[in-house]
C-alpha cells in the first residue's frame, strides 16, 4: 500500500482513538459548535418580493426598475369580482363595486384604485369637458342608467377586458400599491387587509364570488409556500429518515445519533444564513431538506462498515476505529465533491440558488466532521450489539452475483449501456423551457387558485413599453401620437394579447369630446398645441389618485404601452418580442424604439439566463471534482475516468425529462450542480474501495472490483434509497421549481447507480486482456524463450 493511503488510514485511525478517548470533550465541543452558530437562525426572515429571483446584475431587473422609477410602480392586488348570475351592471354588484373600490384605498401602501365605477368618464356639455367616474350613488339608479353605463364601459377600450370582461358578465378593481420596503412585514400586512376586503364583499353578497390575484399576492405566495413547506416537509423528513435508518442499522442508539448529527449539521447551516443575512425562500428553504437527505450518506458508510466488522468477531471499539479508517479518505472525498457541487449554484443568475448552494455546502461540511468525531464518540458509549454471524447476508451476496455477471459479460454491459445513454442524450436538443409564474404553485397555494379563476377572464400578464418621444412635450407630437397608435392596433391583433393600454386612447376620445362628442373625431389630433391643450385640460379636472403619472413620465418625453397578454409558454413570449422588434424596426424612427419589460419578460428569459450562467459554474465544478478525484485517489486515470460516471447521469437525466415532461423552467439549470454534487458519492466509494483493493490488498483489477461490490455495494445502494427517498420528500412540496429539482435530482441519482454499478467496472476493465488471452501470451513468450537459445 503506496505511503500516502498509509499515512491517511493512520491519521484517521488516531483521530478516531483520540476522540474515543476524550468522547465527552468532543460531545461538548459538537454541541457548543452547532449552538453558536445555530444561533444566528433568529435572524432569518422570509422574502417577500419575488425580485429576489433575480440578481442585481440582470438586465431585464434592471429594465424594469428602470419603468418603475419612471412611472408608478405595478405592484399590485387584482380583485376579480364574478357574479353567479353574469350581472355586473345592476345596482347590487356596482354597489359592491363602489364599496370596494372606497375601501381598497385603506389597503396599505395603497396610491391608486381603479375600478369602472371610478373610472374617469368623459363627455362635452358644449364647449365644456366633463370629467367623472363612470358610476356613481348605483343603490339609486334604475336599469335605463346600467344600460348606458354597461355600453359606455364595454365600447371603452381601457375597460373592456381590463376591468370588465368581454361578455360584461365578470369586473376587476385593481388596486397599486408602492411599498417603502423598510420592513419585510408590509406586504403580509396589506395582504391581510385585501383578504379580509374579499371574504367581506363575498359575505355581504352571496351571489358574488371574488378571485384576489396580482403581484402582491404572488410575493406573499412565495413567503407563505415556504413557510408551508418548512412545517411539512422537514417534520416528514426526520420521519422518513428515522424509519430508513432503523430498518438499515436495526440500532436505536445508531438511528439516535444519525439524528443528533444531521440535526446539528441543519442548525450550522441555517445559523450561518442567519448570520450573513440570507432572505429565505422556497428554493433557500429546500436546503434544510437537501442536508437531511445527505447528511445520512458519511454516517451510513461508516455505520454500514461497523455492522460488517462486528458481524465478524470484531469487539465495537476495535471495530469504530476500523470502520472510520476504512471510510475516512472515501467519506471527505464525497463531502468534499459534494460541497464544490453546491458551490457552483454561486454562478446561476438567481440568488435563491446561491443561497440553497451556501446553506447546503455548510450543512455538508458540518455532517462530515460530526461524522468522524460525533458519531464514533456517541457510539463509544452507546449500546450498539451486532450478533457474530460469518454468513454473508442476501444483499452481499446479491452484490457478489452482480459483480461477476459484470465482470463475465463486461462487453455487453458496456456497450448496452452506452447506447441506452446515448438515445437519451440525443432526445436533449427537445427540451423547451417555460416559466410562469403562476403556475410556480401548486393548487393547494390560493394564489394559484384564484390566478387560474382570473385568467379565465382576464390576461395576467403584463408586457411594458416605455416609448421615448423625440424632446420634452413630444408626446403630443401627432407624428408621435400616430406611431403610438399603430403600434398599439398591431399589439391587439397578436396572438395571446387580451388588452392594450394605449395613452393614444386617451387623446382620441379628449378629441372627440372637444369636438361636441362627434364619433368621427375619434382619432388622433392633428396640431401638437392642441393636443397638448386637451391633455392639460384632462390632467386638471382627474382627482387625487387617478392622475396620469402611471402612463406619462415628468416632462412629457416618454409615454409608456401595457399590453396584457394570456396564458403563454416562454417560447410563445419570445416569439411574440421578435415580431415585436421586427414591427418597430420596419414602422417607428429610431427615436422610439423600445423593448419590453415587466416581471413577464424577467421570468421569461430567466431560464436561458440561468442555463447560460450554470454551464460555466457546472464545468468549473466538473474540473473541480476531477482534480481532487485524481490527488485523492492518487491516480490521474481514475481521475479522468471518473468524468464519464459522474457526466453521464445529468446528462441521461436531461434526456430522460425531455422524453417525459418536455419542459424545464429555470430551476433546471441547477440541477447539474447539484446532481454533480450528489452522484460523485458512489463514484467516490467505488473507486476509493477499488484503490484500496489494489493497493492495500494487492489484488488484480477483478478482483478489486469483486471486492469494491462486496464492501461498498451495499452501502451505495442504501445511501441511494436514502437519497431517493428524501428527493421524492421534496416533491410533495407545493412549489414547483422544487417538485422539479426533487424530481430531476432522484433520476441522477438512479442513473448514477446504475451507471457505477454497470459502466464504470467495464471501463476499469478497458484494456485488460481476458484470461484465455493472457495465456496465448504467456505460452508466445515460453516458445519465443525456448527457440531464442538455438537461434544463437
Amino acid at each position: 500500500m503506496g505511503s500516502y493511503f498509509r499515512k491517511v488510514d493512520d491519521w484517521a485511525a488516531s483521530l478516531t482513538r483520540w476522540v474515543i478517548a476524550y468522547k465527552w470533550i468532543v460531545l461538548l465541543l459538537a454541541i457548543l459548535l452547532a449552538g453558536v452558530i445555530g444561533s444566528g437562525a433568529k435572524y432569518l426572515e422570509f422574502s417577500t418580493n419575488y425580485r429576489v429571483f433575480f440578481s442585481k446584475a440582470n438586465p431585464e431587473l434592471q429594465a424594469f426598475e428602470h419603468l418603475q422609477n419612471t412611472y408608478t410602480k405595478n405592484d399590485n392586488f387584482l380583485f376579480v369580482v364574478a357574479p353567479k348570475d353574469g350581472v355586473v351592471f345592476n345596482a347590487e354588484i356596482l354597489t359592491a363595486i363602489e364599496e370596494l373600490t372606497e375601501e381598497a384605498w385603506k389597503i396599505p401602501y395603497a396610491i391608486r384604485v381603479d375600478s369602472i365605477t371610478n373610472f374617469q368618464h368623459t363627455y362635452a356639455i358644449e364647449d365644456d369637458l366633463i370629467v367623472e367616474d363612470l358610476v356613481e350613488s348605483a343603490a339609486d339608479q334604475n336599469s335605463t342608467y346600467f344600460d348606458e353605463r354597461k355600453n359606455v364601459a364595454l365600447n371603452e377600450p381601457l375597460l373592456n377586458s381590463q376591468l370588465v370582461s368581454q361578455d360584461g358578465k365578470v369586473t376587476a378593481v385593481n388596486v397599486v400599491l408602492q411599498y417603502p420596503e423598510k420592513k419585510l412585514t408590509e406586504v403580509p400586512e396589506a395582504v391581510e387587509v385585501a383578504r379580509k376586503l374579499k371574504a367581506d364583499l363575498e359575505a355581504a353578497n352571496p351571489n358574488v364570488e371574488v378571485y384576489l390575484t396580482g403581484v402582491s399576492m404572488l410575493n406573499n405566495a412565495f413567503a407563505e409556500t415556504g413557510m408551508k413547506d418548512a412545517g411539512s416537509l422537514m417534520p416528514l423528513m426526520f420521519l422518513v429518515i428515522f424509519i430508513l435508518c432503523w430498518l438499515i442499522v436495526r440500532s436505536v442508539s445508531a438511528t439516535f445519533t444519525i439524528l443528533i448529527i444531521i440535526t446539528l449539521s441543519t442548525m450550522l447551516a441555517m445559523g450561518f444564513a442567519g448570520f450573513t443575512g440570507i432572505k429565505l425562500t422556497p428554493i433557500a428553504m429546500s436546503a434544510p431538506i437537501v442536508i437531511l437527505t445527505l447528511a445520512v450518506a458519511d454516517s451510513i458508510h461508516i455505520l454500514i462498515t461497523l455492522r460488517t466488522l462486528m458481524r465478524d468477531g470484531m469487539e465495537k471499539i476495535d471495530a469504530l476505529v476500523e470502520a472510520v479508517r476504512i471510510n475516512f479518505l472515501a467519506v471527505t472525498i464525497t463531502s468534499l465533491t459534494t460541497i464544490v457541487g453546491f458551490l457552483a449554484l454561486n454562478f446561476s443568475d438567481s440568488p435563491p440558488y446561491w443561497h440553497l448552494g451556501n446553506m447546503t455546502a455548510v450543512g455538508i461540511a458540518g455532517a462530515w466532521l460530526y461524522s468522524i468525531t460525533l458519531l464514533p464518540a456517541l457510539l463509544s458509549f452507546l449500546p450498539f450489539k451486532i450478533k457474530n454471524d460469518h454468513k454473508k447476508e442476501w444483499s452481499v451476496k446479491l452484490m457478489d452475483n452482480l459483480a461477476e455477471s459484470v465482470i463475465n459479460n463486461n462487453k455487453k454491459y458496456l456497450i448496452g449501456s452506452s447506447i441506452i445513454a446515448l438515445l437519451l442524450i440525443a432526445a436533449i436538443p427537445t427540451l423547451k423551457f417555460n416559466d410562469q409564474w403562476v403556475q410556480y404553485f401548486d393548487e393547494s397555494i390560493e394564489f394559484r387558485r384564484d390566478s387560474d379563476k382570473a385568467l379565465d377572464h382576464f390576461g395576467l400578464y403584463p408586457i411594458e413599453f416605455s416609448v421615448p418621444a423625440i424632446e420634452a412635450g413630444g408626446i403630443s407630437e401627432p407624428e408621435y401620437l400616430n406611431n403610438l397608435e399603430n403600434f398599439a392596433n398591431f399589439l391587439r391583433s397578436q396572438p395571446h394579447v387580451t388588452h392594450v393600454y394605449s395613452f393614444t386612447d386617451i387623446m382620441k376620445r379628449l378629441n372627440r369630446n372637444m369636438h361636441a362628442d362627434n364619433d368621427e373625431f375619434y382619432r388622433i389630433p392633428t396640431d401638437r398645441d392642441l393636443s397638448a391643450q386637451y391633455l392639460l385640460l384632462y390632467e386638471l379636472s382627474l382627482p387625487y389618485g387617478l392622475d396620469l403619472n402611471d402612463r406619462v413620465n415628468i416632462d412629457k418625453s416618454a409615454t409608456r404601452i401595457t399590453a396584457t397578454v394570456s396564458q403563454t409558454t416562454s417560447e410563445e413570449t419570445k416569439a411574440f418580442f421578435a415580431d415585436v422588434e421586427q414591427w418597430q424596426q420596419e414602422n417607428w424612427p429610431q427615436y422610439m424604439l423600445s423593448k419590453p419589460t415587466s416581471a413577464a419578460v424577467m421570468f421569461t428569459y430567466i431560464s436561458e439566463r440561468n442555463m447560460d450562467n450554470m454551464v460555466t459554474g457546472t464545468i468549473l465544478a466538473v474540473v473541480a471534482i476531477g482534480f481532487i478525484m485524481m490527488f485523492a485517489l492518487q491516480s490521474v486515470r481514475l481521475g479522468l475516468l471518473s468524468f464519464i460516471p459522474n457526466g453521464l447521469p445529468i446528462l441521461t437525466t436531461f434526456g430522460a425529462w425531455a422524453l417525459l415532461v418536455g419542459e424545464v423552467g429555470f430551476s433546471v439549470a441547477t440541477v447539474a450542480s447539484i446532481s454533480l454534487g450528489i452522484i460523485v458519492d458512489d463514484t467516490v466509494h467505488f473507486l476509493s474501495k477499488y484503490v484500496r483493493a489494489r493497493n492495500e490488498k494487492g489484488l488484480d483489477i477483478e478482483d478489486s472490483i469483486r471486492y469494491a461490490f462486496h464492501n461498498v455495494g451495499v452501502a451505495i445502494v442504501v445511501n441511494t434509497v436514502i437519497l431517493a427517498i428524501g428527493f421524492v420528500v421534496m416533491t410533495t412540496s407545493a412549489f414547483k421549481m422544487n417538485v422539479d429539482l426533487g424530481l430531476m435530482t432522484l433520476l441522477a441519482i438512479i442513473f448514477a447507480l446504475l451507471l457505477d454499478f454497470l459502466l464504470l467496472p467495464t471501463l476499469l476493465l478497458l484494456g485488460k486482456k481476458s484470461a484465455k488471452e493472457e495465456e496465448n501470451e504467456n505460452e508466445e513468450v515460453m516458445i519465443d524463450t525456448t527457440i531464442e537459445p538455438s537461434k544463437s
